[in-house]
């Protein structure tokens, strides 16, 4: 296997889809065509091997992809990096990391459920990283599945400008074959797997839907790219070969997505997807990477994928491995050889680069040296997830991923004292490999608190905890991300006072505290506005410490303060008894007394929730998300079955999956995401700030 292609054919590609729209089912088979591996498993296999992509056990079990599985391909004379991502909301971080690295992508769409809400998580996704992508209408086979249905909700619902390039021959149980509407060519696939690719004319009944459809096709790529739309305007002939370099140009200019059909399950289409693949994806030097430069004030840099300039890679995953550490790094620049010292940008640490492997999902192979374009990965190199790495000849860092923030938080701890050992050793692993996967203490009641994205992604680390350090958990019930805010100006003026032997304390503040617009990037401002010196300058800084540490923890239910400016405009001093740990104190007591006097409130994340479940069921599913104080957005009804999205508080939506099995005798499904934080009805408020009550209560008889 020829793994150096030269950088022209190389493809960074990333698969990504909502859940169950059949990805890992595409990536096997595209491992099955490029000879990568030489028999096929399915997702929810009976041979109970699983996907090779799916390789942890976990994976297999529940039929989804949790981590994105790294592999390389040769296609003919390409080679092909391909990266399987999860399709599950509370996965997301995965998905931003992989796309962070893909010059390409394909989007994977389900022929009968078209654009799901996971697919336009995914699209925004695609969007923020400028990652050009080619759409794959996939279960083809499937009751019910209509290509032009799903292409026109690209447009509608995904904002695309989608050309199909494709025509199915046959469509649902019947679907025999595609047709290629550049060549003007039939394919079909033979063979036990669909290996065997069978090229013919076009059946004689489909000739003229064919000739229009490539009309519309050509009509769709030269709206937008204009040395076709000349050609198209004068009514030249268009060669094959004009048509492919203009759907190239389109689809990496973000112009428009190439959109194929097919059936991964039932063999169809692959091959053609290869080779679109190859054909209108970049190649690493077409694609844009910018990186900071951190000696030029952060000024932007264009990276060039040239393994003669300096070298920079990014680490964008990290796994714990049988042999340690194993870093996956996308190189952007330059070259990495083994042996190499390479310099961690975050801290400043040299490290020395004892291997690299190209990764074929949890199988190896070793290599010398890795060049620009490539992305390997790594043993031995301490780091987090998101450093870049350079030869310390520029001092560049690749701009950040975006993380969102945790939602749901749960108190931890061993069932076994004697597992306590591969408990830390098991949050500290995780912490590291997943940002969005937070771990703290409760200093008040000393519990171990993990925090994520939903009730599923802590679910995932609780059982992997149970089966990779054998450390069984207990879990508390799970605790909302409440916030709490104010909805009116607060006035205060503070005097802290306190004498004892020697020097005393001495400061005052005064001031008010406001609402920030609800559009406020920060969630916590500070404006001083002194004139005079009532406060000397060097205890400035202090106040505003003291409201930073005051907004932690509101007095409502004790949850951290969000959108609030505090101004601070007047205050008092003493030559000898004022002093920075003064006025902190009289900051944390003065924000207390505005707080009391801004109308506080609660507010409780809501979460965008959409469920699936065939028709008969809409009643139930509808009634159900009342209950749950849900706001219903919009129901649509397609293919027999029902899409209903809602608004839901989080803190109604536990046990939801097991309410929503019973009441659709298990063929309703859900997804779920945070979507913004509102007030909490007054009923609930006072429930929780009662319950609050009776915490601080126990806890002071506790210590008395």
């Amino acid at each position: 296997m020829a793994a150096n292609a030269p950088i022209e054919n190389i493809r960074n590609i990333g698969i990504s889809a909502h859940i169950d729209s059949g990805k890992t089912t595409l990536s096997e088979r595209i491992l099955f065509y490029t000879g990568r591996i030489h028999e096929i498993h399915e997702v929810r296999g009976k041979d109970g091997v699983g996907a090779v992509m799916d390789s942890m056990d976990l994976e297999r079990e529940k039929g989804i992809t949790i981590q994105s599985a790294a592999t390389f391909a040769m296609w003919g004379d390409y080679n092909i990096n391909l990266i399987d991502t999860p399709g599950h909301v509370d996965f997301t971080i995965e998905v931003e990391r992989s796309l962070r690295v893909l010059d390409g992508a394909i989007l994977v769409l389900c022929s009968v459920a078209g654009v799901q809400s996971q697919s336009i998580t995914v699209d925004r996704q695609m969007k923020r990283y400028r990652v050009p992508r080619i759409a794959f209408v996939n279960k083809m086979d499937r009751s019910g599945a209509n290509y032009d249905r799903v292409a026109a909700q690209l447009k509608e619902k995904l904002n695309h400008h989608p050309v199909q390039m494709q025509m199915p021959i046959g469509a649902e149980d019947r679907l025999k074959g595609l047709i290629n509407l550049i060549e003007m060519k039939a394919y079909y696939f033979d063979g036990e797997s669909g290996e065997d690719i069978r090229e013919e004319e076009i059946p004689a009944e489909l000739l003229e839907e064919a000739k229009t459809r490539r009309q519309q096709m050509i009509e769709g790529v030269a709206e937008v790219d204009d040395q076709l739309g000349e050609l198209f305007l004068a009514d030249q002939p268009i060669s094959n070969e004009a048509l492919i370099a203009a759907v190239r140009r389109a689809t990496i200019g973000l112009k428009m997505t190439p959109v194929m059909c097919g059936s991964a399950y039932k063999n169809k289409g692959v091959q053609l997807l290869l080779n679109a693949v190859c054909a209108f994806l970049p190649n690493p030097k077409e694609a844009t990477n910018e990186a900071l430069d951190q000696k030029n004030n952060e000024a932007k840099v264009i990276l060039e994928s040239d393994p003669e300039k300096p070298f920079v890679g990014l680490a964008f995953k990290l796994e714990d491995g049988r042999y340690g550490q194993l870093t996956y790094m996308r190189i952007y620049q330059g070259r990495v050889t083994k042996g190499d010292f390479i310099i961690n940008q975050s801290n400043q640490k040299k490290v020395k680069v004892p291997r690299i492997v190209r990764m074929h999902s949890s199988q190896m192979n070793d290599i010398n040296e890795a060049t620009a374009g490539d992305i390997v990965a790594l043993f031995g190199i301490e780091c987090a997830s998101g450093d870049t790495f350079t030869d310390g000849v520029v001092n560049y860092t690749m701009t950040s991923m975006h993380v969102p923030d945790a939602v749901i938080s749960l108190a931890v701890a061993p069932k076994d004292r004697s597992a306590l050992a591969n408990f830390s050793k098991a949050l500290n692993r995780f912490t590291k490999e997943d940002p969005t996967f937070r771990v703290h203490r409760d200093e008040e009641s000393g519990q171990t608190i993990i925090r994520g994205m939903g009730e599923l992604h802590l679910e995932i680390y609780i059982e992997r905890m149970k089966r990779e350090y054998s450390c069984e958990v207990q879990a508390g019930k799970p605790q909302v991300a409440y916030r709490e805010t104010i909805s009116q100006k607060g006035e205060f003026a503070y005097t802290h006072k306190k004498q004892t032997g020697g020097s005393g304390q001495f400061a005052r503040v005064c001031g008010y505290i406001e609402p920030l617009p609800s559009d406020a990037v920060q969630q916590y401002e500070f404006v001083d506005d002194i004139v005079g010196g009532s406060i000397p300058r060097e205890f400035i800084p202090a106040c505003d410490k003291g409201f930073t540490e005051a907004v932690k923890k509101g007095s409502l239910i004790g949850f951290p303060v969000v959108g609030v400016r505090v101004v601070i405009n007047d205050g008092a001093f003493h030559a000898v008894d004022s002093s920075e740990m003064a006025f902190k104190t009289a900051a944390i007591m003065g924000f207390r007394e505005g707080y009391a006097a801004a109308k506080p409130i609660i507010l409780e994340p809501m979460m965008k929730v959409e469920v699936q479940a065939p028709e008969d069921f809409q009643g139930s599913v509808v009634g159900q998300l009342n209950q749950r104080r849900g706001t219903i957005l919009s129901t649509e009804t397609a293919e027999g079955y029902v899409t209903a999205v809602a608004e839901v508080p989080l803190n109604t939506m536990f046990g939801y999956s097991t309410d929503l099995r019973s009441a659709t005798q298990g063929k309703g499904e859900y997804t779920m995401e945070f979507s913004r934080y509102t007030p909490v009805p007054r009923n609930e408020s006072e429930a929780l700030m009662a319950a609050y009550k009776e915490k601080l209560a126990a806890e002071q008889a506790a210590r008395k």
